[in-house]
Order: C-alpha cells, then sequence, then structure tokens
C-alpha cells in the first residue's frame, strides 16, 4: 500500500470512513526512533496507521522555540514510509485553527504543576490540539510516549473524563546508549552537551536505585541529585518523586512510584523520568 499523504480534514475523513480499526499516533514531526516506536505499537494494535505531522503554536509560551522548533518533513515522510504508515495528516496551521481558538478546556490542578509549573499554558494548549485530532481522524487507538509522562496521564485523563470512545496507548522511552532519551530537542545540544545530557537519566537511576534498596527520604533524594547537576552546570526545573497514579508528591509509604525531572543544559530544555516499582517496602 502507497502511504498516502493528506493536508484537508473534509478528505481524511472522508477516506478513514471505510476503517474499522484506526491507529493514531501524533506527533509535532522531527521524527526519530521514539516516534517510530509508537508507530509500530499503533501498527500492532489497528489495521489503519495515521501519523499527524503539525508544530502546534497554541503550546509554545511567547518566548519559547516555536520558530526555531526543527522541522524535517522530507526526512519524516522518508522515515514513516519505511515504517509502512499508511497516512500522514499534514495540515497547515489555517486549517487546524481557521479562526482563534477561544474555546479551551479548563484542566485539573495536575497541569498546573510539575511542567506546568514552569510552562504555565503548555498543558491547556497540549489538550486543545490533540482533542481536536481526535476529533478530526475518530481513531480507535492513539499511542503517547511515557517519556511526556504528565502529558500521558493528562490525556488518559481527559479521554476517561470526555468518554471518548479511544484506546490511550503508552510507548516506552527510547534511549540512545549513554541512557538519554530521544527527543526531538536534542538535536539542538552540542557534541559535548550530548554527553554530559546522559547525567539527566543517571541522576534518575541514582534515586531509583537508592530508594530499592531502603533509602524513604525521598526528599533528600531529590535534592542531593539537584544539587549533583546544578554542580555539573545544569540548571533543574523541577526533579520529584511522584505517585505514579496521582503524580502527587510520593509518600514513604508509596510503592508506585515515578522520578520525573526537567533542566537545562546550556540553552536546551530536557525531561525525563523514570518509573520505580517496589514489591515490598523496608521493614
Amino acid at each position: 500500500m502507497v502511504m498516502e499523504i493528506i493536508s484537508d480534514i473534509t478528505a481524511l475523513r472522508a477516506r478513514l470512513k471505510s476503517e474499522q480499526s484506526i491507529g493514531f499516533v501524533p506527533t509535532m514531526g522531527n521524527l526519530h526512533e521514539g516516534h517510530l516506536s509508537l508507530v509500530t505499537i499503533a501498527q500492532q494494535h489497528a489495521r489503519c496507521t495515521v501519523v499527524s505531522l503539525f508544530v502546534n503554536r497554541l503550546q509554545f509560551s511567547p518566548h519559547e522555540d516555536f520558530d526555531r522548533y526543527p522541522r524535517t518533513l522530507q526526512n519524516d515522510f522518508s522515515l514513516l514510509e519505511k515504517a509502512g504508515i499508511d497516512m500522514i495528516f499534514l495540515p497547515d496551521e489555517k486549517i487546524i485553527y481557521p479562526v482563534p481558538q477561544t474555546f479551551q478546556l479548563l484542566l485539573p490542578t495536575l497541569a498546573d504543576t510539575l511542567e506546568g509549573t514552569f510552562r504555565p499554558g503548555f498543558f491547556r494548549g497540549v489538550t486543545t490540539i490533540v482533542l481536536k485530532l481526535f476529533n478530526i481522524v475518530q481513531p480507535h487507538i492513539a499511542v503517547f510516549g511515557k517519556k511526556d509522562y504528565q502529558q500521558l496521564h493528562l490525556v488518559r485523563d481527559m479521554v476517561e473524563q470526555l468518554n471518548l470512545p479511544i484506546t490511550i496507548l503508552a510507548g516506552e522511552t527510547i534511549r540512545s546508549e549513554n541512557g538519554l532519551a530521544f527527543s526531538s530537542r536534542n538535536g539542538y545540544l552540542t557534541p559535548a552537551e550530548h554527553t554530559e545530557a546522559s547525567h539527566l537519566y543517571q541522576s534518575l537511576n541514582q534515586i531509583k536505585h537508592a530508594i530499592a534498596a531502603g533509602e524513604r527520604n525521598l526528599k533528600l533524594l531529590e535534592e542531593t541529585a539537584k544539587q549533583q547537576l546544578n554542580q555539573r552546570n545544569w540548571r533543574v526545573d523541577y526533579l520529584s518523586v511522584m505517585q505514579r497514579n496521582t503524580l502527587l508528591p510520593a509518600t514513604p509509604q508509596d510503592t508506585e512510584l515515578v522520578i520525573l525531572a526537567a533542566a537545562w543544559l546550556g540553552t536546551t530544555r530536557l525531561i525525563d523520568n523514570l518509573e520505580v516499582t517496589l514489591t515490598s517496602l523496608p521493614d
């Protein structure tokens, strides 16, 4: 089957109308192995796979990198064609936002924590575009990466609370050999920064191992990791151990945890996370 590239909503809906099983992977393009792993999951669960390529202005603050965000369409097309996807949805801004987007969701307080603390309005922009794309594509399943852990959590809650007939699947974070999570923004890193960037994942791993070994002073673990990164010339926005199901601060009694971090290395902001499961609490 030849991969189709469709930019018009009416044409996309007409093409998908007869499909009984649609898998969807929304992206902002500049694709890498992490995105392709999500495509593979979609292909395993649906007969027709759609990938959207759209850099969503609504989730960028005025001082952020919307204009310089990498746009690599020809390479994206090549990667998706090799992956054997059925369809690319490639709208421009006037298609997605023909009029100012004055209707937006009222989000839960979780959206104002962690990423939301440092990127006000970010999740409002994310949930708005995701909901619009869901309405356009009308998929049966949609796949999101665990690297954007809080985003995945909020999208799942949105689908559940708005009764959308979509199953949300999660893809594991894909990493390079040094542990750095694949991200479109990794392209901003200099070669030296790319090597240094692995220390963010190493910090999460140190906390994970300490918790597994019985350390329950979570605040101490967080602060120690922050200090170590700051000493290496990182600027840490947050590094927090949270309850996995709620993304509220974890307590010493919790066994299902996730460590979430966002930090600046030079002019590049990186995020990462690591899940921790304790089979039992230490005595």
